[in-house]
């Protein structure tokens, strides 16, 4: 497999912040049996091929390392990632520990359940740790841009959870989601700062 990316802007995902892309995530082998030009298979096989380089499960029904669901929260330190930021690091989410510490209380008052929390610090994971957690996850929690193109590896349950702050207001994980098929939902924060209360 190869992906030629064109160069600036015009990816897909930058053609989904002026225009609508009616593409929706579908199996390959469904695709195969019955063509729909409105269906796609190709990120759900990408992120196949990426477990696959690491030696992890594809099937779908693989067994769950823990019998228990898992939460995984994507953490992002702060770092400058665009030259329009004009040297500013400007943070996705401001109270992310907060939030974090918020999550591991609630769980720790779900012990029926057995919700199992896991720290996305991908910043300092291994990239294989990186794909095994999203791969493990049963909910996937993260700020815009805090590694959340990693959900090209989620397995096809996974329901995907964006904080998305009102200064980065942009659908790329929503479209993300949407091509591999994946339940996305969105909380739409009034700057960069959640109110782990509500």
């Amino acid at each position: 497999h190869a992906i030629l990316s064109p160069l600036g802007y015009e990816t897909a995902l930058f053609k989904g912040l002026s225009e609508v892309i009616n593409c929706h995530g579908a199996p390959a082998l469904d695709l195969l049996g019955s063509p729909d030009t409105a269906k796609t298979s190709r990120l759900t096989e990408f992120g196949e091929m990426l477990r696959a380089s690491f030696g992890l499960p594809l099937k779908e029904n693989i067994p769950k390392l823990f019998s228990a669901p898992n939460i995984l929260f994507i953490r992002r330190e702060d770092y400058l990632a665009h030259p329009r930021h004009s040297g500013k690091v400007e943070s996705r989410l401001s109270n992310e520990q907060e939030v974090f510490d918020a999550l591991k209380e609630w769980t720790s008052t779900r012990a029926k359940c057995k919700v199992r929390l896991v720290n996305g610090l991908f910043a300092h994971m291994p990239f294989r740790e990186q794909v095994h957690a999203i791969q493990e996850a049963s909910l996937i929690i993260g700020a815009h841009g805090a590694g959340l193109t990693h959900i090209i590896a989620a397995m096809p349950q996974t329901i995907i959870l964006e904080l998305l702050s009102s200064l980065y207001r942009r659908p790329h994980f929503s479209l993300i989601s949407q091509w591999r098929g994946l339940t996305y939902h969105v909380i739409n924060l009034q700057g960069s700062h959640a109110s782990p209360d509500e």
